[in-house]
């Protein structure tokens, strides 16, 4: 039975702009009978296939011919025109057309002097214009792709066999994806069975959650079951279930008599007990639907109960398991922390932060060249990239690459200098080592690193020396805060623009800060924590490129130098550090909408001098985070039980 599709019409698009693609990664200029559609480009290439095929020129000749209708024998009609063809030409890219031209071929019993029947093929319910490309493809291998025809081009190549073709169209759809048209999309793909696009379009909408909701209106006309599908998904993509729980809400609005009734089975798949107190209260329990449906309070009676730890603290109960309702959701992005130093030495050690668990994991992939601290780290793609610092004995210039989703280490090219105490940041695909120390001196040297040539050049020095400052990308420019000159703790800052190669001096911060970290977050530079020439600082700062202003934030609830400081889930961590008496393990995160920092999990392995990058989409995700999430609602439980008993010893 064919499943019911969503929509299959396309909402929305950027523009009607064409994709023209001189595609040769299926069948060349040879039969579709001739070639593996599972192969890509480059495997073809290697195997020689295209090698020595008919060249452009030669297609465009034979192009050329049939625009004449020169040595055409052949016809493809549709509903509002026709086409003459060569019949070789079509049956080499279209096993459709092979069957069609070549069948019946005695048709005309020896008489070479009537029109064999199978000369002529018609196809009703195209237009000209779609098989106007179909035909282009067919003897250019090139093809205008828009908006206004991918899906009828795509059902067209389908249906005449064009593998090549209707990649191309999935490629286009794929590339156009919005949270506007990705539930339309969604439903095109699985009314056609294109399940590689319908995985794409899907995740889409799972990964993009909250804009998706905000602005798709196809999501509000699924039926129930595809509706729970998306809401339940562990792969949603939501900080809040708040917001999954309002989107159920006007999900019932659009046709309340029918859908009202629907309500328990929605609140099933959302999160109830990790929604907010005050929605749950509010939105959920006093609201009028659930307020109606029976089968609802009991969902309301186990939520609230898990909220409030009502009897979760009876030590004489079993093993606790963390209830559907509490179940959290896989995370989209993992925070990877690198290196560091403990104890006295330098550090291998990786921990990623699963944000929807709020766990730390140990990640079994050290490096096998060797700790290092007081190191760099940048992201592109998948890869993390390690740069300079210090093992305790030597001051780096080599460079290392872990693939995070091979779990592997290479060493790419050195930089020109050795660099401790490293400022790091990613502009454009490029890695910017930044100033440093290298064992003797504190460096304003600058030098880029280009992954696809693997050569580090070096470029215009910053005005001042820094080491142990802070670097991040805003707007196309990099940023450099704070540091240590050699003399004294820096409170000055600059920032480099690439298209002049220039470091300009911007206003200076309102602390000195060395040991410091800054991120780029909401369009301005935030600057948190450091050294001051006396004490640790717990102080955090943002600085607005338009006013050029420097403005103090809610202070950390830690005072830290030396640590990571990373943006996921729309919130800035600061992770473990130096507190000017011992290394912490402190995690804490900072919510710009109430200007507070809120303690999460600390780190596993105590360190300072580590570095923390988001990375995200990771395929195999699953392989950072949290396992045990069954075992949640125990952990928490003891975590209280430990509390209690804590209390009762002070009391005593």
């Amino acid at each position: 039975m064919n499943p019911e599709p969503l929509n299959v019409a396309v909402v929305g698009q950027q523009n009607n702009d064409s994709l023209s693609s001189t595609e040769s990664n299926d069948e060349g200029v040879l039969s579709d009978v001739d070639t593996d559609d599972n192969m890509d480009v480059d495997e073809e290439i290697g195997s020689g296939k295209l090698v020595g095929s008919v060249s452009e020129k030669a297609l465009q000749t034979l192009n050329e011919l049939r625009c004449g209708n020169l040595l055409c024998d052949a016809v493809i009609s549709v509903s509002d025109g026709s086409f003459n063809v060569h019949r070789a030409i079509m049956s080499a890219c279209s096993p459709y057309f092979r069957v069609q031209f070549t069948s019946a071929i005695a048709a005309t019993n020896g008489d070479n002097n009537t029109p064999p029947k199978n000369h002529h093929v018609h196809i009703p319910g195209v237009s000209c214009a779609v098989m106007e490309e179909i035909i282009n493809y067919a003897y250019l291998r090139k093809c205008s792709i828009n908006a206004d025809n991918v899906h009828q081009l795509l059902i067209t190549a389908d249906y005449v066999d064009i593998s090549g073709l209707v990649r191309m169209c999935k490629q286009y759809l794929a590339q156009m994806l919005t949270a506007e048209n990705c539930v339309s999309i969604m439903g095109f793909a699985r009314f056609r069975f294109l399940n590689d696009l319908y995985a794409k379009a899907r995740s889409y909408l799972l990964r993009h959650f909250i804009e998706v909701a905000a602005k798709n209106k196809d999501l509000l006309q699924l039926n129930l079951k595809d509706f729970y599908d998306v809401i339940n998904d562990d792969e949603l993509n939501t900080r809040e279930e708040d917001n999954v729980w309002k989107l159920c809400i006007k999900w019932i609005d659009q046709d309340p008599n029918e859908r009202k009734h629907h309500v328990a089975q929605l609140m099933q798949g959302v999160r109830l007990g990790l929604m907010t107190p005050k929605c749950f209260m509010e939105e959920v329990r006093e609201h009028p639907y659930v307020v109606q449906s029976e089968e609802a309070k009991p969902l309301i009676v186990e939520t609230f109960k898990f909220m409030y730890d009502l009897d979760i603290i009876n030590p004489t109960s079993g093993e606790l398991t963390t209830p559907p309702l509490a179940m959290p959701r896989l995370p989209h992005e993992v925070i990877f922390a690198i290196g560091g130093w403990s104890g006295g030495t330098s550090k291998a050690c990786i921990e990623t932060y699963d944000t929807r668990a709020d766990r730390w994991v140990n990640i079994p992939a050290e490096d096998p060249a060797g700790p290092r601290a007081y190191h760099g780290t940048a992201v592109i793609g998948y890869k993390i990239y390690a740069i300079g610092g210090y093992d305790g004995l030597e001051y780096f210039n080599t460079c290392r690459v872990f693939d995070a989703i091979k779990k592997t280490w290479k060493e790419v090219a050195p930089m020109h200098c050795r660099r401790c105490y490293v400022s790091v940041a990613e502009l454009n695909g490029l890695i910017y080592a930044i100033g440093g120390y290298d064992g003797h001196n504190r460096l304003n040297t600058v030098e880029r690193y280009n992954p696809k040539t693997n050569q580090w050049t070096v470029i215009t020095p910053m005005n001042m020396q820094r080491s142990d400052a802070s670097a991040c990308t805003l707007n196309g420019k990099i940023y450099a805060t704070g540091g240590f000159n050699g003399q004294e703790c820096l409170d000055s800052a600059e920032v480099y623009d690439p298209h002049t190669n220039v470091w300009t001096r911007i206003p200076n911060m309102n602390q000195r800060r060395s040991g410091v970290s800054c991120v780029a977050f909401r369009g301005q530079v935030y600057v948190v924590g450091g050294f001051n020439g006396t004490s640790r600082l717990a102080t955090g700062e943002r600085y607005n490129p338009e006013t050029q202003t420097w403005s103090f934030i809610r202070e950390m609830n830690h005072s830290r130098s030396n640590f990571g400081l990373e943006i996921i889930d729309d919130m800035i961590f600061a992770i473990a550090g130096f507190n000017g008496v011992s290394t912490i393990s402190h995690t804490e995160c900072y919510v710009p909408e109430t200007n507070e920092w809120m303690e999460a999990t600390d780190m596993n392995i105590i360190r300072s001098a580590l570095t923390a990058n988001n990375v995200a989409g990771l395929p195999n995700i699953r392989d950072y985070i949290h396992k045990e999430r069954d075992r949640l609602m125990e952990e928490r439980r003891q975590r209280l039980l430990a509390n209690a008993m804590a209390s009762d010893e002070n009391l005593s």
